[in-house]
């Protein structure tokens, strides 16, 4: 077991007893001995404390596979880039001014017409409320990129922009392309020159290089054997492998710094990666939204399926989850963050995996909160 404590200026120092998150380690054990995926890490952690980081089962079924580390492991995050890269990096460009909220995406993607689209906003693709449809399964068709583009801008919209939000993938593709647009460069090197360096995530990435392999824990398979570095999610292989609603790899420590700079509302060691204010912007709910904010996703108190933030989270909280079965959700009034990411989508030997995976999310979400405790009660030396 990891025992460390993070400082978010960069010192490490020995943590005290993890005994209490045996209930985590136990939910997690639990998906893994129901077939739902073979390994996964959790980081559980404060603004400036990790309480709790351990590894799981293996890389993939086979037993003799590597057993995954929170500080070394590469997952495919899936839909986690649409808040780790994409909204993020909107949010800079916000607050340098370079980009409008309420400007419509047609000002910066003039191919993006028709059919109630000039009405669509920044805005609307942060919270989901476009129009768009939730998934276009474009790269069955696209051949290049140019035609995987092309087949984005094309999508007609499922309902009146800005009437109700529904999850779409093609909001946050959009918003990568703006992005790149604005920033004049591609997604993965804004993302890592502005986001990733400054946080000291050393291992995010788009298109990971054949000598990170070995660390990458398998997230799809071809012919029945797991392949490393191979995506889950076959739109942003047909972007070209890097695209505002997936493709990023990550570590469970380096989401685990991420979440602290948003817990911090925008804190880093070298100073702030935003400010204040625009993190309260991107984390204000609004109406007819329900519980989406902008980029985020947040606990919604009428759903009646277990929630993945747990039903111990507050008001407060705000995360985002992704197909790969990973989980990431900060709780600001409770000053805790939990990291969790498995390969559910490595061959689950659950036919409903994707279902259970919420269960669990919603236990392991739960346990964390229980073990945590209130903030300086689990470690002291921290206070």
């Amino acid at each position: 077991m990891i025992a460390t404590l993070l400082l978010l200026g960069g010192a490490w120092m020995t943590q005290g007893p993890t005994d209490a998150f045996g209930e985590v380690a136990a939910e997690v054990r639990r998906g893994i001995s129901r077939g739902l995926y073979p390994g996964a890490v959790v980081v559980v952690g404060r603004q400036d404390t990790i309480l709790y980081a351990e590894g799981f089962g293996r890389f993939t079924w086979d037993r003799r596979s590597h057993v995954p580390k929170p500080a070394e492991s590469l997952w495919d995050i899936a839909s986690l880039t649409k808040v780790v890269a994409t909204t993020t990096a909107a949010a800079l460009l916000v607050e340098r001014g370079r980009l409008n909220l309420d400007a419509p995406v047609a000002a910066f993607l003039p191919a993006f017409t028709g059919g109630g689209k000039p009405a669509v906003t920044i805005r609307m693709l942060l919270d989901h409320t476009s129009g768009l449809p939730p998934y276009v399964p474009f790269f069955r068709w696209a051949g290049s990129r140019r035609a995987a583009v092309d087949a984005v801008f094309a999508a007609p919209l499922d309902f009146v922009p800005g009437d109700t939000a529904r999850y779409s993938d093609l909001n946050a593709i959009l918003l990568g392309f703006i992005v790149e647009a604005v920033a004049g460069e591609p997604l993965d090197l804004f993302s890592h020159r502005e986001i990733f360096t400054p946080i000291g995530m050393h291992l995010t990435l788009f298109r990971p290089a054949d000598s990170l392999r070995p660390r990458i824990v398998p997230a799809r398979a071809e012919g029945g054997t797991p392949i490393p570095g191979l995506l889950s999610d076959q739109n942003a292989v047909a972007l070209g492998g890097v695209a505002g609603h997936a493709g990023l790899y990550s570590t469970g420590l380096d989401l685990a710094r991420f979440a602290q700079v948003w817990l911090t509302a925008g804190a880093t060691p070298g100073g702030p990666l935003l400010e204040v204010s625009t993190v309260h912007t991107f984390l204000e709910h609004r109406p007819r939204t329900g519980s989406r904010l902008l980029g985020w996703d947040s606990p919604d108190s009428v759903m009646v399926h277990p929630s993945v933030f747990g039903s111990l989270s507050t008001r407060s909280a705000f995360g985002h989850t992704g197909w790969t079965g990973t989980l990431l959700w900060m709780d600001p009034a409770r000053d805790l963050f939990v990291v969790f990411l498995t390969n559910r989508s490595l061959a689950p030997k659950r036919r409903n995996s994707i279902v259970e995976m919420r269960e669990v999310r919603s236990r392991v979400s739960d346990a964390a909160i229980r073990a945590a405790g209130r903030p300086c009660e689990a470690v002291v030396t921290a206070c």
